[in-house]
Parts: C-alpha cells; structure tokens; sequence
C-alpha cells in the first residue's frame, strides 16, 4: 500500500511538472544535456523569480537535478519520473481509440533513431 501510495505521489507531481507548457520547453532544452542556468532560461519571456518557480518544481518533481560550481548553477534532465509516467500510461494503451493510435504512430521514434 505505501508503495503504491509513493508511486502515486511522484506521478502526481511528474503531471503537474509537466503541465505547464514553460517547463515543458525547459525540459527540451535539458534533452540536448547539461545547462547553465543562465543559459537554459534565456529567451523566456519570464522573470528570474518565476523561473526559479518552475525550475524549483521540476526539481521537487525529481526531473531536474541541479548542482553549483562556484557562483554558477547546473541543471541536468533527470527522466526517470518520465520512464515512470510512460509505463503508468502503457497501462491504458489498450483503450485508446483509433484516432489516438494513429496520433501515436505519427509520433513513436524508430528504436536506434534517437
């Protein structure tokens, strides 16, 4: 019971991280690796403080790992709370309809192509 309860939880906040479209574009910009802080937030139209917002929840979501080196921050792509959320929605693939299957289609990446 406790370990479905945990799992839940990280889900929970795997979700909410990912709803929003800003920490979306952040995580994208995390795929190509490790980012400077300053770097990973140019070009947003935001504040400082709200990036630290979303960079905080991304964090508290287990997606993003930071680390300092002097008077810089880091922030490294952390998917396995992703790997989690995508086996949790294999689980309701087989309910899908014939529309979302050919959504999926058009979006799976060839295994070897990443």
């Amino acid at each position: 019971m406790l370990a479905n309860l945990m799992v839940g939880y990280r889900l929970d906040a795997t979700f909410r991280a990912l709803a929003d479209p800003t920490r979306r574009a952040l995580l994208a910009r995390l795929a190509g690796g490790e980012k400077r802080v300053t770097e990973l937030i140019r070009g947003f139209a935001m504040s400082e403080t709200a990036a630290a917002k979303h960079l905080a929840l991304l964090e508290a979501a287990g997606l993003v790992r930071r680390r300092r080196d002097g008077r810089h921050s880091f922030c490294t792509l952390a998917a396995d709370p992703l790997t989690e959320a995508a086996l949790w929605l294999r689980r309701w693939q087989r309910f899908e309809s014939k529309r979302a299957a050919g959504l999926r289609r058009l979006f799976d990446v060839p295994q070897g192509a990443e």
